[in-house]
Protein backbone atom coordinates (compact mmCIF):
# COMPACT_ATOMS: atom_id res chain seq x y z
CA UNK A 1 0.00 0.00 0.00
CA UNK A 2 3.09 2.49 0.70
CA UNK A 3 4.55 1.43 -2.40
CA UNK A 4 0.96 2.45 -4.50
CA UNK A 5 1.02 5.64 -3.03
CA UNK A 6 4.72 6.52 -2.97
CA UNK A 7 3.52 5.85 -7.09
CA UNK A 8 0.58 7.65 -6.88
CA UNK A 9 2.25 10.96 -5.35
CA UNK A 10 4.90 10.50 -7.94
CA UNK A 11 2.52 10.55 -10.48
CA UNK A 12 0.22 13.68 -9.62
CA UNK A 13 3.85 15.26 -9.06
CA UNK A 14 4.71 15.39 -12.65
CA UNK A 15 1.37 15.82 -13.62
CA UNK A 16 1.03 19.22 -11.57
CA UNK A 17 4.80 20.14 -12.91
CA UNK A 18 3.04 19.10 -16.72
CA UNK A 19 -0.63 21.08 -17.27
CA UNK A 20 -3.54 21.87 -15.72
CA UNK A 21 -6.36 24.31 -16.10
CA UNK A 22 -9.55 26.49 -15.27
CA UNK A 23 -13.18 26.56 -16.72
CA UNK A 24 -14.43 29.31 -17.84
CA UNK A 25 -14.51 31.72 -15.06
CA UNK A 26 -12.96 29.36 -12.40
CA UNK A 27 -11.33 25.92 -11.40
CA UNK A 28 -13.85 23.11 -10.15
CA UNK A 29 -11.91 21.28 -7.73
CA UNK A 30 -15.01 20.26 -5.47
CA UNK A 31 -18.00 17.96 -5.93
CA UNK A 32 -19.47 18.28 -9.41
CA UNK A 33 -18.44 17.57 -13.23
CA UNK A 34 -15.11 18.49 -15.23
CA UNK A 35 -15.95 22.22 -15.73
CA UNK A 36 -19.41 21.78 -14.13
CA UNK A 37 -20.24 22.36 -10.45
CA UNK A 38 -22.06 20.35 -8.38
CA UNK A 39 -25.00 22.22 -6.05
CA UNK A 40 -24.00 19.79 -3.44
CA UNK A 41 -21.16 20.59 -0.57
CA UNK A 42 -18.62 19.05 0.95
CA UNK A 43 -19.18 17.51 4.02
CA UNK A 44 -18.17 19.42 7.19
CA UNK A 45 -14.20 18.99 7.72
CA UNK A 46 -13.31 17.89 4.21
CA UNK A 47 -10.33 19.45 2.84
CA UNK A 48 -10.19 18.06 -0.96
CA UNK A 49 -6.68 19.01 -3.26
CA UNK A 50 -7.33 19.06 -7.21
CA UNK A 51 -4.67 19.18 -10.32
CA UNK A 52 -6.78 20.13 -13.25
CA UNK A 53 -5.25 20.26 -16.50
CA UNK A 54 -5.84 20.74 -20.43
CA UNK A 55 -3.42 20.95 -23.29
CA UNK A 56 -3.47 22.58 -26.93
CA UNK A 57 -1.07 22.36 -29.81
CA UNK A 58 -1.82 22.78 -33.41
CA UNK A 59 0.96 23.12 -36.34
CA UNK A 60 0.15 25.94 -39.24
CA UNK A 61 2.11 27.76 -42.18
CA UNK A 62 3.09 30.84 -42.24
CA UNK A 63 4.97 33.05 -45.13
CA UNK A 64 8.20 34.40 -43.81
CA UNK A 65 9.51 38.01 -44.95
CA UNK A 66 11.48 36.73 -48.13
CA UNK A 67 7.97 35.10 -49.31
CA UNK A 68 9.23 31.53 -48.39
CA UNK A 69 6.33 28.92 -47.04
CA UNK A 70 7.40 27.15 -43.52
CA UNK A 71 5.03 25.85 -40.72
CA UNK A 72 5.70 26.24 -37.11
CA UNK A 73 3.87 24.63 -33.68
CA UNK A 74 1.96 26.50 -31.20
CA UNK A 75 1.23 24.92 -27.73
CA UNK A 76 -0.63 26.49 -25.01
CA UNK A 77 -1.11 25.04 -21.89
CA UNK A 78 -2.14 25.64 -18.01
CA UNK A 79 -1.72 24.66 -14.96
CA UNK A 80 -4.17 24.97 -11.97
CA UNK A 81 -4.46 24.21 -8.11
CA UNK A 82 -7.74 23.80 -5.97
CA UNK A 83 -8.52 23.66 -2.45
CA UNK A 84 -11.54 22.89 -1.40
CA UNK A 85 -12.67 22.63 2.07
CA UNK A 86 -16.27 22.29 3.68
CA UNK A 87 -16.74 24.53 7.00
CA UNK A 88 -20.42 23.68 7.26
CA UNK A 89 -23.00 21.54 5.93
CA UNK A 90 -24.32 24.93 3.34
CA UNK A 91 -20.65 26.60 3.67
CA UNK A 92 -17.77 25.83 1.48
CA UNK A 93 -14.27 27.45 0.56
CA UNK A 94 -12.31 26.98 -2.31
CA UNK A 95 -9.07 28.67 -3.19
CA UNK A 96 -7.13 28.02 -7.17
CA UNK A 97 -4.26 29.50 -7.72
CA UNK A 98 -3.40 29.59 -11.70
CA UNK A 99 0.45 28.39 -11.22
CA UNK A 100 1.53 28.36 -15.07
CA UNK A 101 0.02 29.70 -17.89
CA UNK A 102 1.75 29.78 -21.69
CA UNK A 103 1.21 33.46 -22.88
CA UNK A 104 2.55 32.78 -26.27
CA UNK A 105 4.09 36.78 -26.34
CA UNK A 106 5.89 38.58 -24.30
CA UNK A 107 10.02 38.23 -23.17
CA UNK A 108 9.17 34.88 -20.80
CA UNK A 109 6.06 33.79 -23.21
CA UNK A 110 4.68 32.52 -19.39
CA UNK A 111 2.85 33.53 -16.80
CA UNK A 112 4.51 31.33 -13.39
CA UNK A 113 2.45 32.36 -10.91
CA UNK A 114 -0.98 33.24 -12.44
CA UNK A 115 -4.27 34.53 -11.06
CA UNK A 116 -5.86 33.49 -8.06
CA UNK A 117 -9.55 32.64 -7.29
CA UNK A 118 -11.25 32.31 -4.34
CA UNK A 119 -14.73 31.31 -4.10
CA UNK A 120 -17.29 31.01 -1.49
CA UNK A 121 -20.14 28.78 -1.72
CA UNK A 122 -23.79 28.47 -0.32
CA UNK A 123 -24.52 24.49 -1.02
CA UNK A 124 -26.85 21.36 -0.31
CA UNK A 125 -30.05 23.81 0.32
CA UNK A 126 -33.32 21.99 -0.19
CA UNK A 127 -35.21 19.43 1.98
CA UNK A 128 -33.93 16.34 4.06
CA UNK A 129 -34.18 13.51 1.24
CA UNK A 130 -35.12 15.75 -2.11
CA UNK A 131 -33.94 15.05 -5.36
CA UNK A 132 -33.19 18.46 -6.12
CA UNK A 133 -30.32 20.65 -4.00
CA UNK A 134 -29.51 24.39 -5.09
CA UNK A 135 -26.39 26.25 -4.71
CA UNK A 136 -25.29 29.77 -5.00
CA UNK A 137 -21.09 30.78 -4.84
CA UNK A 138 -19.10 34.36 -5.07
CA UNK A 139 -16.13 33.98 -6.76
CA UNK A 140 -13.09 36.75 -6.93
CA UNK A 141 -10.23 36.80 -9.11
CA UNK A 142 -6.98 38.64 -8.04
CA UNK A 143 -4.59 39.64 -11.08
CA UNK A 144 -1.74 38.39 -9.42
CA UNK A 145 -0.22 37.21 -13.40
CA UNK A 146 1.99 39.29 -14.51
CA UNK A 147 -0.12 39.46 -18.36
CA UNK A 148 -3.02 39.14 -19.19
CA UNK A 149 -5.46 39.22 -22.25
CA UNK A 150 -4.19 35.57 -22.83
CA UNK A 151 -4.07 34.08 -26.92
CA UNK A 152 -6.69 31.11 -26.49
CA UNK A 153 -7.76 31.65 -23.23
CA UNK A 154 -10.69 33.15 -21.87
CA UNK A 155 -10.90 36.70 -21.62
CA UNK A 156 -8.90 38.46 -18.78
CA UNK A 157 -7.94 42.11 -18.64
CA UNK A 158 -5.70 42.48 -15.58
CA UNK A 159 -8.30 43.30 -13.03
CA UNK A 160 -9.63 42.28 -9.98
CA UNK A 161 -12.89 40.75 -11.53
CA UNK A 162 -16.16 39.23 -9.19
CA UNK A 163 -19.08 37.12 -9.74
CA UNK A 164 -21.57 34.77 -8.75
CA UNK A 165 -23.11 31.60 -9.95
CA UNK A 166 -26.02 29.46 -9.31
CA UNK A 167 -26.49 25.98 -9.25
CA UNK A 168 -29.18 23.34 -9.47
CA UNK A 169 -28.41 19.20 -8.90
CA UNK A 170 -31.40 16.58 -9.59
CA UNK A 171 -29.92 13.20 -7.77
CA UNK A 172 -30.92 9.69 -8.32
CA UNK A 173 -30.12 8.38 -5.01
CA UNK A 174 -30.44 11.70 -2.73
CA UNK A 175 -28.92 10.00 0.54
CA UNK A 176 -26.04 8.72 -1.43
CA UNK A 177 -25.38 11.58 -4.44
CA UNK A 178 -22.48 10.07 -5.87
CA UNK A 179 -23.34 6.32 -5.93
CA UNK A 180 -26.33 7.35 -8.30
CA UNK A 181 -26.79 9.08 -11.16
CA UNK A 182 -26.85 13.12 -11.62
CA UNK A 183 -27.88 15.86 -13.54
CA UNK A 184 -25.94 19.56 -13.22
CA UNK A 185 -27.17 23.14 -13.97
CA UNK A 186 -24.84 26.40 -13.94
CA UNK A 187 -26.01 29.74 -14.88
CA UNK A 188 -23.96 32.36 -13.63
CA UNK A 189 -23.02 36.04 -14.58
CA UNK A 190 -18.90 37.41 -14.29
CA UNK A 191 -17.85 41.03 -14.46
CA UNK A 192 -14.49 41.48 -15.35
CA UNK A 193 -13.94 45.20 -13.74
CA UNK A 194 -12.09 46.35 -16.41
CA UNK A 195 -13.12 50.06 -17.66
CA UNK A 196 -10.41 52.09 -18.71
CA UNK A 197 -7.73 48.87 -19.44
CA UNK A 198 -5.36 48.73 -22.03
CA UNK A 199 -5.15 45.40 -23.49
CA UNK A 200 -1.34 45.16 -25.93
CA UNK A 201 1.69 45.24 -24.58
CA UNK A 202 2.08 48.60 -26.68
CA UNK A 203 3.28 51.76 -24.85
CA UNK A 204 -0.03 53.79 -24.14
CA UNK A 205 1.39 56.60 -26.22
CA UNK A 206 1.02 53.95 -29.54
CA UNK A 207 -2.25 52.25 -28.20
CA UNK A 208 -5.19 54.33 -27.60
CA UNK A 209 -7.83 51.63 -27.57
CA UNK A 210 -9.17 51.35 -23.82
CA UNK A 211 -12.38 49.59 -22.40
CA UNK A 212 -15.02 52.01 -22.11
CA UNK A 213 -17.61 50.04 -19.91
CA UNK A 214 -17.07 46.99 -18.14
CA UNK A 215 -17.20 43.71 -19.68
CA UNK A 216 -20.07 41.02 -18.58
CA UNK A 217 -20.42 37.54 -19.52
CA UNK A 218 -23.33 35.35 -18.98
CA UNK A 219 -21.71 31.39 -17.78
CA UNK A 220 -23.62 28.65 -18.33
CA UNK A 221 -23.28 24.95 -18.22
CA UNK A 222 -25.26 21.40 -17.39
CA UNK A 223 -24.33 18.03 -17.73
CA UNK A 224 -25.30 14.15 -16.66
CA UNK A 225 -22.75 11.81 -14.76
CA UNK A 226 -23.24 8.01 -14.67
CA UNK A 227 -21.12 6.75 -11.26
CA UNK A 228 -20.24 2.92 -11.24
CA UNK A 229 -17.57 1.12 -8.55
CA UNK A 230 -14.20 2.23 -10.22
CA UNK A 231 -15.48 4.18 -12.69
CA UNK A 232 -17.38 7.56 -13.75
CA UNK A 233 -18.42 8.89 -16.93
CA UNK A 234 -19.92 11.93 -17.76
CA UNK A 235 -21.03 14.61 -20.28
CA UNK A 236 -21.26 18.19 -20.22
CA UNK A 237 -21.75 20.96 -22.08
CA UNK A 238 -20.41 24.74 -21.25
CA UNK A 239 -19.70 27.70 -22.67
CA UNK A 240 -20.27 31.73 -22.13
CA UNK A 241 -22.11 34.43 -23.92
CA UNK A 242 -20.79 38.30 -23.32
CA UNK A 243 -23.24 40.58 -22.61
CA UNK A 244 -21.03 43.26 -23.32
CA UNK A 245 -18.14 42.37 -25.61
CA UNK A 246 -14.56 43.83 -24.58
CA UNK A 247 -12.93 46.21 -27.31
CA UNK A 248 -11.27 44.78 -30.44
CA UNK A 249 -7.80 44.72 -29.34
CA UNK A 250 -8.93 41.15 -26.64
CA UNK A 251 -8.06 37.92 -27.99
CA UNK A 252 -10.85 36.36 -26.77
CA UNK A 253 -13.88 38.79 -27.42
CA UNK A 254 -16.80 35.64 -28.95
CA UNK A 255 -19.11 33.81 -27.67
CA UNK A 256 -17.68 30.01 -27.49
CA UNK A 257 -19.06 26.76 -26.03
CA UNK A 258 -17.18 23.73 -25.52
CA UNK A 259 -18.67 19.74 -25.48
CA UNK A 260 -16.94 17.45 -23.07
CA UNK A 261 -17.02 13.99 -21.89
CA UNK A 262 -15.09 12.61 -19.29
CA UNK A 263 -13.63 9.16 -17.69
CA UNK A 264 -12.89 9.42 -14.10
CA UNK A 265 -11.18 6.74 -12.36
CA UNK A 266 -11.38 5.90 -8.84
CA UNK A 267 -9.01 3.37 -7.33
CA UNK A 268 -9.12 4.42 -3.72
CA UNK A 269 -11.94 6.31 -1.89
CA UNK A 270 -9.92 9.19 -1.60
CA UNK A 271 -7.99 9.56 -4.43
CA UNK A 272 -9.73 9.95 -8.13
CA UNK A 273 -8.08 10.70 -11.66
CA UNK A 274 -9.88 12.41 -14.22
CA UNK A 275 -9.61 12.57 -18.64
CA UNK A 276 -11.32 14.63 -20.98
CA UNK A 277 -11.53 16.15 -23.62
CA UNK A 278 -12.93 19.16 -24.89
CA UNK A 279 -14.56 19.71 -28.09
CA UNK A 280 -15.80 23.55 -29.44
CA UNK A 281 -18.79 23.62 -30.78
CA UNK A 282 -19.73 27.24 -30.73
CA UNK A 283 -17.05 30.49 -32.06
CA UNK A 284 -15.99 30.10 -35.69
CA UNK A 285 -15.83 33.90 -35.81
CA UNK A 286 -12.82 35.68 -34.80
CA UNK A 287 -13.68 39.34 -34.38
CA UNK A 288 -10.21 40.56 -33.01
CA UNK A 289 -8.18 43.42 -35.37
CA UNK A 290 -4.97 42.33 -34.90
CA UNK A 291 -4.03 45.26 -37.21
CA UNK A 292 -4.25 47.48 -33.98
CA UNK A 293 -0.77 48.25 -32.28
CA UNK A 294 0.36 45.81 -30.32
CA UNK A 295 -1.35 43.20 -31.48
CA UNK A 296 0.30 39.61 -32.42
CA UNK A 297 -1.54 37.78 -35.18
CA UNK A 298 -0.81 34.07 -35.55
CA UNK A 299 -1.26 32.69 -38.79
CA UNK A 300 -3.20 29.78 -39.55
CA UNK A 301 -4.31 29.86 -36.04
CA UNK A 302 -7.76 29.73 -34.24
CA UNK A 303 -8.49 32.51 -31.65
CA UNK A 304 -9.95 29.66 -29.10
CA UNK A 305 -8.59 26.12 -29.64
CA UNK A 306 -10.85 23.68 -31.46
CA UNK A 307 -10.15 21.24 -29.25
CA UNK A 308 -8.45 20.82 -25.42
CA UNK A 309 -7.24 17.58 -23.54
CA UNK A 310 -8.23 17.59 -20.00
CA UNK A 311 -6.23 15.36 -17.36
CA UNK A 312 -7.39 16.21 -13.25
CA UNK A 313 -6.13 14.07 -10.39
CA UNK A 314 -8.25 14.91 -6.81
CA UNK A 315 -7.08 13.89 -3.16
CA UNK A 316 -9.34 14.07 -0.32
CA UNK A 317 -6.24 15.21 2.50
CA UNK A 318 -8.89 15.82 5.56
CA UNK A 319 -9.59 14.10 7.54
CA UNK A 320 -7.14 12.03 7.53
CA UNK A 321 -8.89 8.64 8.73
CA UNK A 322 -10.36 9.05 5.02
CA UNK A 323 -7.00 7.59 3.59
CA UNK A 324 -5.74 5.20 6.53
CA UNK A 325 -8.51 3.22 6.70
CA UNK A 326 -9.32 0.20 3.58
CA UNK A 327 -12.59 -0.11 1.62
CA UNK A 328 -13.42 -2.95 3.60
CA UNK A 329 -14.19 -0.34 6.58
CA UNK A 330 -15.41 2.01 4.32
CA UNK A 331 -18.58 -0.38 3.39
CA UNK A 332 -19.15 -0.89 7.03
CA UNK A 333 -19.61 2.61 7.43
CA UNK A 334 -21.88 2.71 5.35
CA UNK A 335 -23.65 0.01 5.97
CA UNK A 336 -24.21 1.81 9.63
CA UNK A 337 -25.13 5.48 8.31
CA UNK A 338 -27.97 3.42 6.42
CA UNK A 339 -29.00 2.13 9.42
CA UNK A 340 -29.15 5.41 11.19
CA UNK A 341 -30.90 6.74 7.77
CA UNK A 342 -33.55 3.84 8.36
CA UNK A 343 -34.12 4.66 12.04
CA UNK A 344 -34.54 8.19 10.79
CA UNK A 345 -37.10 8.15 8.40
CA UNK A 346 -38.81 6.43 10.71
CA UNK A 347 -38.95 8.51 13.57
CA UNK A 348 -39.53 11.41 11.27
CA UNK A 349 -43.00 9.85 10.14
CA UNK A 350 -45.99 7.92 11.67
CA UNK A 351 -46.37 4.29 11.13
CA UNK A 352 -49.89 5.48 9.38
CA UNK A 353 -48.42 8.33 7.47
CA UNK A 354 -45.58 6.81 5.96
CA UNK A 355 -45.38 7.95 2.30
CA UNK A 356 -45.25 5.60 -0.79
CA UNK A 357 -42.37 7.53 -1.98
CA UNK A 358 -40.05 6.83 1.59
CA UNK A 359 -41.42 3.26 1.18
CA UNK A 360 -39.79 2.67 -2.07
CA UNK A 361 -36.87 5.09 -1.48
CA UNK A 362 -35.94 2.60 1.77
CA UNK A 363 -36.17 -0.48 -0.70
CA UNK A 364 -33.53 1.47 -3.10
CA UNK A 365 -31.75 2.03 -0.10
CA UNK A 366 -31.58 -1.54 0.96
CA UNK A 367 -31.08 -3.13 -2.22
CA UNK A 368 -28.10 -1.01 -2.41
CA UNK A 369 -26.64 -2.20 1.20
CA UNK A 370 -26.93 -5.47 0.13
CA UNK A 371 -25.05 -5.02 -3.21
CA UNK A 372 -22.08 -3.57 -0.87
CA UNK A 373 -22.64 -6.16 1.94
CA UNK A 374 -22.12 -8.95 -1.51
CA UNK A 375 -18.82 -6.68 -2.18
CA UNK A 376 -17.71 -7.11 1.46
CA UNK A 377 -18.12 -10.63 1.42
CA UNK A 378 -16.36 -10.90 -1.65
CA UNK A 379 -13.24 -8.73 -0.23
CA UNK A 380 -13.18 -11.02 2.79
CA UNK A 381 -12.77 -13.89 0.56
CA UNK A 382 -10.20 -12.32 -1.44
CA UNK A 383 -8.27 -12.07 1.96
CA UNK A 384 -8.80 -15.47 2.75
CA UNK A 385 -7.41 -16.40 -0.33
CA UNK A 386 -4.50 -14.81 -0.15
CA UNK A 387 -3.91 -15.73 3.28
CA UNK A 388 -3.98 -19.10 2.45
CA UNK A 389 -2.08 -19.06 -0.96
CA UNK A 390 0.99 -17.74 1.64
CA UNK A 391 0.74 -20.37 4.13
CA UNK A 392 1.06 -22.73 1.27
CA UNK A 393 3.98 -21.24 -0.22
CA UNK A 394 5.63 -20.90 3.57
CA UNK A 395 4.89 -24.75 3.91
CA UNK A 396 6.73 -25.39 0.57
CA UNK A 397 9.72 -23.46 1.39
CA UNK A 398 9.94 -25.29 4.13
CA UNK A 399 9.71 -28.68 3.25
Amino acid sequence: MTGNRFFYAALFSLHLLAVSSTAMAQVNGGRGLMYVRSAWNLEPGYLLMYSHGRFFGQVADKVNSNGETGSYTLFNSQSTLSLNFGISEHLEFALSPILYQDTNRGVSQYNFIDDIFVTLKFGSLGPRGSQFKSGIDLAVRFPTGEMHNIIFEPYSSGRIGFGVNTRFTFAARPYYPDDGITLHFNAGYWNHNDVGEKLTDALGSIDSVRVTEPTMEFLYGFGINFPTLKFDFSLEYFGNIFLTQPPVTAYSRENVGYISPRIRYKPYHWMNFDMSCDIRLLSLDDDTDYTSPGMVELTGMPNYPPWRFNIGAQFTLLPRTTYTISERDVLIRKAESRKELFEQIIRDKDETDVAQKEVERIKLERRKAERELQRLQQLIMEKYKRQQEKKKDQEEDNN
